[in-house]
């Protein structure tokens, strides 16, 4: 039987700039919540203000872990080194694992407008981080939809809730990527995997979690597995959760590995231009 889950701490996400200058609230990664293994990072954007985005995220390396984003609006551009290429639209999801390194760059497709998302950062484990880098992405109608509650609508992108299987795949954290709405008054309860790590991040409205209020832009970190929500007025809720690595880690910059000696290849690889 699931652990009724409770949120042992809130964390409020605080400004931040990133890219070349892109402005967005970072909940993870800050002296509040520096990580939640596997988790490394998770920056909101949302902004009508073009001068806010439109310089984007210039050619930067990353090396040993992953990186999702999902677009609620707006267009994005990726490009990368190993020429791949493709334009993130509203509802959809990418999946990058960068592995052993590649140089990649995300540029808004739009000169005007609402430029609107999530990017979450997830460990890698030391077996995987020097694998060939990958991409999973998922245009919005290859994301499904549940209702398993009334007033109660989730759209999967990782895990399953009701029969509805989310496309990513990553065995090594066997990830949960929720993205919840409630109506007013709405109840449901979600049962995590066992021993996974996990949070809520509510991104509109307030709703009462596991017995917490949490407001909007606010994280609550999860202890347990029956998760339980419950709708004071209209929200939406990313309930995201993995299998912890339990690894230590080392990190700096776009680049985390498990030693300081690998964090000082991955460099000297870069400069080298061997990504």
């Amino acid at each position: 039987m699931s652990r009724p889950a409770r949120i042992t701490r809130l964390v409020t996400g605080m400004p931040a700039s990133d890219g070349a200058g892109v402005r967005l609230t970072r909940v993870i990664g800050t002296p509040q919540l520096e990580a939640l293994d596997p988790f490394l990072m998770l920056d909101e954007f949302g902004t009508d203000r073009p001068q806010d985005y439109l310089a984007g995220f210039p050619d930067h390396p990353h090396r040993g872990f992953e990186t999702v984003t999902y677009m609620l609006d707006g267009r994005m551009r990726h490009r990368d080194n190993h020429g791949n290429e493709g334009v993130l639209v509203p509802g959809s999801v990418q999946w990058m694992t960068a592995g052993r390194g590649l140089v990649h760059s995300e540029m808004p497709e739009q000169q005007e407008g609402r430029m609107r998302g999530f990017q979450l950062w997830v460990n890698l484990p030391a077996r995987d981080k020097m694998s060939e880098p990958k991409y999973q992405e998922f245009a919005p109608e290859r994301i499904p939809s549940a209702t398993p509650a009334p007033g109660v609508t989730v759209k999967v992108i990782a895990g399953e809730v009701d029969g509805a299987v989310g496309p990513i795949a990553q065995p090594a954290t066997s990830p949960d990527y929720l993205d919840i709405a409630l109506e007013p008054g709405a109840r449901w309860t979600y049962a995590l995997p066992e021993g996974h790590a996990g949070f809520v991040y509510v991104y509109e409205g307030d709703a009462a979690i596991s017995g917490t209020d949490v407001r909007t832009k606010q994280l609550g970190v999860l202890d347990g597995e029956a998760v339980a929500f419950e709708a004071k007025g209209a929200a939406r809720v990313l309930l995201v959760a993995g299998r912890p690595l339990r690894e230590p880690v080392a990190r700096y910059g776009p680049f985390v590995m498990n030693t300081r000696e690998e964090l000082q290849q991955a460099f000297a690889d870069y400069q080298a231009g061997r990504f």
